[in-house]
């Protein structure tokens, strides 16, 4: 056996003697009478932060605070603890004049990670540290495990993600990830409420999966005995809410994708889908531009942000560049010079790109496309949105007036990654079925995220459904780079993880 592999030996059998030194505790108490798990309900008074912000108010009266027992320095007669509640730890002080001989033994006997209740004066000790001086206190849940140990902490990324709720404990730079996303959504919700948007809620399971290029997560309803998918995006239901007379709404919510996991995704994730009735590309590239500001700000009090060593500027307005200019500038390729597919085959050739299917199979669109993934994506480091995109990739997308091989559509890219996607919206039901039928085609050369036919969204179209501006933004990259996380998995509460094998 290795020295290493007698350490970590050696590191488990103490582990599990710890373990059941607690449950002895535990079973102690019970046979004493004094099971916390009998705990219901505590009458707390105060956080910790309410304690710290109100002090002057609040020094010399009695309060009661509950939480998580992080650290114990009780000796002898009297000893400091500190108490973790949502909002930061307070510190505790006990001392055998206040609460009697047995009942400091009662405290000494408590384990780092037991949650407690705690009643007390507030004070200030000489090093002018807000304290709680205890009077009574009441053990509220028993921890039966211990926590990672206090210097080395949960480091592992594989057992943070795995643990969240370990993590969440021993990382305070998680929690404020944690907490900082819920302030970037009731921001953004804040803006577009702000707008008279209206919030709305659409299936997530459906007999089709629409509105996105994608593979999605299939299952099966027993009492209608139909397939049915998990969605991939909210769009196909949000524009019916158009034709209905909504006008201006939006929906923050799930969408599933049955794909590979990177640091970039995970098959479950947030997005934000809105769609606004008589406006089009150019209104979403400034709805955009400035929702992201106002949640900066909001959230960070500015619109600079470092991400992974870089600032990134969010203020308005952001860089409009077309895909063409873009592909010339980055793969030194000029699309206004190609005139055939043939051609732009040729130039794929020369630059050695892989498709999905045959290479005879491809058009000059899907080409430029592809050059600009390869070769632009990358360079796009502060906020841009890429414009008019090729109308063979757009299937849901109006024509660019006065060139019509394109679409009124961009993409916004940051670091190198892209954030949102938006359209004028296809609102013609004749050529909207024409562009399902051409991607039915797609789908049977092999492409196996080209959309699906959805007749019922056609029928929609053909009620009637006013000039629309569409726009979906990953909410979970947006909050990346918020809190200069560099895994999508580091935003996500609960990503999703390859089962462990036991």
């Amino acid at each position: 056996m290795s020295n290493e592999e007698k350490n970590l030996n050696e590191l488990e059998e103490d582990y599990n003697e710890l373990i059941k030194i607690r449950r002895e505790k535990f079973f102690n108490l019970q046979n004493e009478g004094k099971d916390p798990f009998d705990v219901y309900k505590v009458e707390r008074t105060h956080t910790s932060k309410q304690i710290k912000d109100n002090y002057e108010q609040l020094e010399d009266k009695e309060v009661t605070v509950a939480g998580r027992l992080m650290s114990k320095r009780v000796q002898g007669k009297a000893g400091f603890s500190d108490l973790h509640d949502r909002y930061g730890k307070i510190q505790l002080y006990i001392k055998i004049n206040d609460v009697g001989e047995e009942r400091l033994k009662e405290y000494k006997s408590f384990d780092i990670g037991d949650i407690l209740s705690v009643t007390g004066k507030v004070f200030k000790t000489k090093t002018g540290e807000i304290s709680i001086h205890i009077t009574d206190f009441e053990l509220t849940a028993k921890s039966l495990k211990p926590l990672p140990e206090k210097w080395h902490g949960l480091k592992d990324p594989d057992l943070r993600y795995r643990q969240r709720y370990v993590d969440l404990i021993m990382n305070q730079d998680v929690r404020d990830t944690f907490m900082k996303r819920t302030a970037i959504i009731k921001a953004i919700r804040e803006f577009l409420d702000n707008k008279d948007y209206l919030e709305v809620e659409t299936p997530v399971l459906s007999p089709i999966a629409g509105g996105a290029a994608a593979r999605p997560f299939d299952t099966h309803h027993n009492a209608l005995d139909i397939d049915m998918y998990l969605r991939i995006a909210t769009e196909l239901y949000l524009k019916r809410l158009i034709v209905g007379g909504f006008e201006k709404v939006y929906e923050i919510g799930k969408n599933f994708r049955n794909e590979g996991i990177s640091v970039r995704h995970n098959p479950e994730f947030t997005m934000i889908e809105l769609y606004e009735a008589f406006a089009d590309y150019n209104d979403m590239m400034e709805i955009t531009e400035n929702m992201i500001a106002y949640v900066c700000e909001k959230v960070l009090g500015t619109t600079k942000v470092m991400y992974q060593g870089t600032e990134i500027n969010f203020a308005p307005p952001w860089r409009r560049v077309t895909m063409v200019d873009a592909v010339k500038e980055y793969a030194g390729v000029d699309f206004n010079e190609i005139r055939t597919d043939e051609e732009a085959r040729e130039i794929a050739k020369a630059k050695h790109l892989k498709f999905k299917k045959e290479l005879k199979d491809c058009t000059k669109g899907e080409i430029l496309n592809m050059l600009f993934e390869e070769f632009g994506e990358s360079k796009l480091i502060q906020p841009t949105f890429i414009i008019d995109y090729p109308v063979e990739i757009s299937p849901l997308t109006k024509k660019k007036r006065g060139n019509p091989g394109f679409t009124e559509r961009f993409e916004g890219f940051v670091f190198g990654r892209e954030l949102c996607n938006a359209y004028s919206e296809l609102n013609d039901p004749i050529v909207q079925k024409d562009r399902f039928i051409q991607q039915l085609k797609e789908r049977e050369l092999g492409d196996d995220e080209a959309y699906m036919m959805d007749d019922d969204f056609i029928n929609s179209l053909e009620i009637g459904m006013p000039p629309t501006g569409g726009l979906g933004i990953g909410v979970d990259r947006l909050i990346m780079f918020l809190t200069d996380a560099a895994s999508i998995r580091d935003v996500i509460l609960f990503p999703t993880m390859k089962p462990n094998q036991q």
